[in-house]
Parts: C-alpha cells; structure tokens; sequence
C-alpha cells in the first residue's frame, strides 16, 4: 500500500489511524533518509497511544521505552542507524518486551526482521527525493543523502517541503490478515490518496514465501 501525504498534518493524520490498529507485540521497522519524517511518524503515533515521555530521536540512547497511560502496550522507539548488524541489535534484548510492547525500529532494515516474522515496513519518503531519484535514472544527478550531523531527526519538521510518500507491506500471515482493515482506515482519510496494495500485502504470497522456513 502507498500512502500520498500533503503535509506533515497529514502524517500525524495517518500515524493515528494506524495506531488504532495496533497491539502488544506488533513490529514496525522504519525506512527513509534522514529528514524524511521517521520520528514525527512516531511522535504521532506515541500521541495516538497515549504514552508517556517526548518521543526524539533515541540515536545516542539507541531505545527508549515509552509507557502507556491507560494501562496499553508501551512503546519502545529504537534507533539502529550506529548499530554495525543483528547481533547488536540482538544485544539490546528486545525480545524481552517484544511480545508486552508496540515496537518501532528506525533503521532496521536488514536487522530488525530477526525479531519477528510478522512485522510491518514503512518507508517514508519524500517527493523530493522521488523526483531526483527520477532525474538520476533519466542521466542527471545521483541522489545525495544528507549528512547526519548536518540534518538531525529532530529538524523534520523545519522542511520546506512536507509532501512525502509511504509505502507499508505487511509481512507474515498476521499482518496479512490485518492489511486490508488498515488500507480501509487510512483510504477513509480526508484528503489522503492511497493505492492499492502491493504483491506483499496480498494474501498468499508473503505467507507462500515462509512456508519453505523450518
């Protein structure tokens, strides 16, 4: 599925109505360039869990546990961007809370995916990037990502532009089940465009796939 975001109003919008379903035990691994809008993603999403603490970047305390206040899962915002491969992020021992807590991996890609077979992947990201990655196929420009001492995580929201792409795939047969509710939540979204799911998200084919698995 690929969301078509406005603004960043329109992320916390979306970050919202995907918080409403979500539960103990749920993984979310976050892709996207620095600046993208990882962590306003995930201040929404903390807003809409109602859970304790600011949500910033967790970069140099690598995870943060945020607690409900209405007795729900808490969540724990990790930052994988220094960790060198899995077995640092296996040092870290979220297996521990994974099943009690909504956990959102920023950077996790590659990593992540060892913690659960059912997890979600969001990557966000913007036009901008859309369209130079456009140019850099046609004979222009590569793409340069920012460097992380120049643009922080925290400095999303000064972008000047706010447009941005999310494209969401479930993985494993519990996200597969739950795909076409979300895709319903967020469609329903005033002024946020979605199209339909992509081959991941469909039935049978994510599942087909960890089948040959022991």
């Amino acid at each position: 599925m690929r969301v078509h975001l406005e603004s960043l109003e329109q992320m916390r919008t979306f970050a919202a109505a995907l918080a409403d379903h979500l539960c103990a035990g749920d993984l979310l691994i976050l892709t996207g360039n620095l600046g993208a809008g990882k962590t306003t993603f995930t201040q929404s999403l903390g807003k809409a869990l109602d859970v304790t603490g600011r949500i910033t970047s967790p970069t140099f305390v690598i995870a943060r546990e945020h607690l409900s206040r209405t007795g729900g899962p808490a969540l724990v915002h990790v930052d994988a961007y220094r960790l060198a491969d899995g077995e640092e992020l296996e040092d870290l021992d979220l297996d521990s809370e994974l099943d009690e807590s909504i956990t959102v991996v920023e950077w996790g890609a590659g990593m992540a995916e060892q913690l659960s077979s059912d997890h979600l992947d969001i990557t966000i990201t913007p036009v901008g990037d859309v369209d130079a990655r456009v140019a850099g196929d046609a004979g222009g420009d590569e793409l340069v990502s920012a460097d992380d001492e120049l643009v922080s995580a925290d400095d999303e929201d000064a972008l000047e532009d706010e447009r941005r792409t999310v494209d969401i795939t479930g993985h494993g047969a519990a996200w597969v089940a739950r795909m076409p509710e979300v895709e319903a939540a967020v469609s329903a979204l005033a002024g946020i465009r979605v199209d339909g799911p992509t081959s991941a998200d469909r039935p049978g084919e994510d599942s087909a796939n960890e089948g040959d698995e022991p």
